[in-house]
């Protein structure tokens, strides 16, 4: 991958995962909110998708009255960077670590 992605926070991460697991893009406001677990009221969401867009992770845009949006970054593109950043940071790179840790002794 050419340029490092930005690591999103939790609620970020939430919508994004909702947006990709559509499929059908440019995807409705109201599709996204349907595939969240959690019950955030309108502008709580159009934040969040705001806050996507200025990060380069969606394209908005404005169909009537009707907000819609497109993934710019794809999950798997996302996952690939995070995981390279998690065993970077919590084990300096080291997939033998992460596996001790996974599978500590059991003696």
């Amino acid at each position: 991958m050419a340029a490092q992605l930005a690591r999103l926070p939790d609620a970020e991460l939430e919508v994004m995962q909702a947006l990709w697991s559509l499929g059908e893009y440019p995807a409705h406001t109201a599709d996204i909110a349907a595939r969240l677990n959690r019950d955030w009221k309108a502008p709580t969401l159009l934040k969040l998708l705001s806050r996507l867009e200025e990060r380069g992770f969606v394209r908005g845009e404005k169909a009537g009255r009707v907000n819609l949006y497109t993934p710019l970054v794809e999950r798997e593109a996302y996952v690939e960077e995070e995981s390279r950043s998690f065993l970077e940071r919590l084990h300096g790179g080291s997939l033998s670590s992460l596996v001790a840790a996974l599978c500590p002794d059991t003696r």
